[in-house]
């Protein structure tokens, strides 16, 4: 979810009618991007040649901008809030550091695996493991961007709470959760509950990093923020001013862990210095800023 060289949102307009590439659509996926709409489970997406950059392209999945993938560089991120993931993640584990090389990532959302081909070019040597729903945009990926193979880069079909549950206790380091519907991540993968799972999966000292999208009045933006405190000692919120004041459409990064932040003057500088420059939020900026939310729970059992 995300616009370019801004934290936009994802919405779900009407797609426009586009023609269909011979032979593209339903066949398997090409050695390489071409620019054309793709049936896929859940609809379809457009693969768009990216006008302002020769080696990039831009993903659109049923009419909604979704990611975007330089094949030059991997370590280009072009949408902002996907920076400010990375920024983070760099903060905690600097990729010259001494453990950068073991970390273990989960990525829930797929897309065109933006974050996890960044993640795999400044750690070598990490593991990985991206769950997206859709098969046949998972088949495209594969066969559209130079993404590592397994063991290194694993993309997992399914549904995101499901594969959750079912991974073992303290083997992660990180998970990104980064599922959209529509302008918003599906109520499953937002609750107490759901928290609970993916704090049970990560490691001692990991994040739990989630893209928050909200409208001005930050109604779920807060409810995601109370959530995320309420089962972390310690919570970040990264965003730009307009969003934190609720004056416009946009994402939030946040992230809970159990151990502190701490002040690193570099990652506030990183934040700063991007297009769209950000603050960051500490854990008492974010318990106030949540203050009086409820947190969000699944719904009640109608066993009688």
């Amino acid at each position: 979810m995300g616009k370019r060289g801004k934290s936009g949102g994802r919405g779900r307009p009407a797609a426009a009618e586009a023609e269909v590439p011979k032979g593209a659509a339903r066949g398997a996926a090409p050695n390489g991007p071409v620019e054309g709409v793709y049936y896929i489970d859940t609809g379809d997406c457009e693969l768009i040649a990216d006008q302002d950059n020769s080696t990039g392209w831009l993903l659109k999945i049923n009419g909604v901008m979704s990611s975007h993938i330089d094949l030059a560089d991997p370590l280009f991120l072009d949408f902002e809030y996907m920076r400010w993931m990375a920024a983070l993640v760099e903060s905690r584990w600097p990729p010259s550091g001494a453990y950068s090389n073991k970390l273990r990532g989960l990525h829930l959302g797929g897309g065109a695996c933006s974050m996890a081909r960044y993640f795999a070019a400044a750690y070598p040597d990490a593991r990985q493991v991206v769950v997206e729903l859709d098969g046949k945009l998972a088949e495209y990926v594969r066969g559209w961007f130079d993404l590592p193979k397994a063991p290194l880069l694993r993309i997992r079909v399914g549904e995101a709470r499901a594969v959750t549950e079912t991974l073992t206790a303290q083997t992660r380091d990180f998970i990104i959760r980064d599922v959209f519907a529509g302008a918003h991540t599906p109520r499953p993968l937002t609750t107490a509950e759901f928290t609970a799972q993916a704090k049970r999966v990560l490691a001692p000292g990991g994040l739990y990093v989630v893209n928050s999208g909200d409208a001005p009045d930050l109604k779920n933006a807060r409810e995601d923020a109370a959530t995320i405190a309420a089962a972390f000692k310690h919570t970040v919120i990264i965003a730009d001013p307009a969003m934190l004041k609720g004056r416009r459409y946009g994402n939030m990064v946040m992230a809970g862990s159990d151990v502190p932040f701490g002040d690193d003057p570099q990652l506030r500088r990183r934040l700063l210095g991007g297009a769209v420059p950000a603050h960051l939020w500490d854990d008492a900026q974010v318990r106030a800023f949540a203050a009086g939310t409820p947190v969000r729970h699944d719904p009640a059992s109608s066993g009688g």
